[in-house]
């Protein structure tokens, strides 16, 4: 049947496909070639690299330019803290972002002008850096794990994005929940978060993305702290350290001495390999999600 669908199919179809296949194939040409010359560049030996020429392929395979990445003793620690920081700061933003928009999905919720509004001012004033540095210092949060949670805890376009998704949803689930004797958590627990799983996966991935990239706030907060070190700041050391010649490692002028030997842009791509690849591993499994959470949470404003 789609056989002879296909031959039926006129010349104007015909060419649509045939410009559609060209059309797709370049999107697919031009979204994947940075990422293989990234990869391609931080494979080949640094001295090489300087030639220029690396496409897709390195030209001379190695992986020193790794070996040295990881030779930094604090990479370690900050591997372990940005995977609690992300896992903790995605779930808990999660559970805040879906609680705070249920109760603002409740009509009979009389505050919930109020608050959307203190929330969406949120999104277009910030007390800037010095009076957020204060806050922390006086709320003892500085030299903390809890520093890198607490303050990105509630996001105003996470509560709206799936507030607009719960707003679908018909209120008659929650009506005959209510009937049934079920109390506001039971009907936020058992019946919406189940309901909301497109939405939370979108809005897992932003906030995972968000914490598993961020590194000023390591600086600002915790740079003296060498047990709450973060992976990106570790390895905004060792791009530092590779640019100036000097290492950062258990022996400096072993490590100095090596860092002659490499090209600041090959550890720079090496770098972005590492922060990169976790992210694009947790991305297929959220996949399927993404792109109905982002439609359906956009259906009421």
């Amino acid at each position: 049947m789609a056989a002879n669908k296909a031959f039926n199919a006129t010349k104007s179809e015909r060419l649509f496909d045939i410009l559609n296949i060209v059309f797709m194939s370049l999107v697919v040409i031009v979204t994947l070639y940075p990422f293989l010359n990234v990869l391609a560049i931080s494979l080949n030996d640094s001295t090489d690299t300087v030639r220029g020429g690396i496409y897709i392929w390195p030209r001379e395979l190695t992986l020193e330019n790794y070996k040295t990445i990881f030779q930094y003793s604090g990479l370690l620690t900050g591997l372990k803290i940005s995977i609690l920081r992300t896992v903790s700061g995605t779930l808990l933003g999660l559970l805040s972002a879906s609680m705070i928009a249920y109760t603002l999905s409740r009509p009979d919720f009389r505050a919930k002008k109020f608050v959307s509004t203190f929330l969406a001012l949120t999104m277009y004033f910030s007390g800037g850096l010095i009076p957020t540095y204060i806050l922390m210092r006086d709320l003892n949060l500085i030299g903390t794990f809890w520093v890198y949670i607490l303050p990105g805890l509630v996001s105003a376009f996470n509560v709206f994005v799936v507030r607009s998704f719960i707003d679908g949803l018909p209120y008659a689930l929650q009506e005959s929940a209510k009937l049934d004797g079920a109390n506001d958590f039971t009907i936020y627990w058992r019946i919406i978060l189940p309901l909301c799983k497109p939405v939370l996966a979108t809005i897992a991935l932003f906030l995972a993305v968000g914490q598993w990239n961020e590194w000023f706030s390591t600086y600002l907060y915790n740079g003296s702290k060498a047990n709450l070190t973060t992976l990106q700041y570790e390895l905004m050391k060792v791009l530092q350290s590779t640019q100036q010649g000097s290492g950062a490692s258990r022996n400096a002028n072993d490590m100095a001495q090596q860092m002659a030997q490499i090209s600041p842009e090959s550890i720079k791509m090496a770098i972005t390999i590492v922060v990169t690849v976790p992210i694009l591993l947790v991305y297929p499994f959220l996949q399927r999600y993404f792109v109905g959470g982002m439609t359906l949470g956009a259906v009421k404003a």
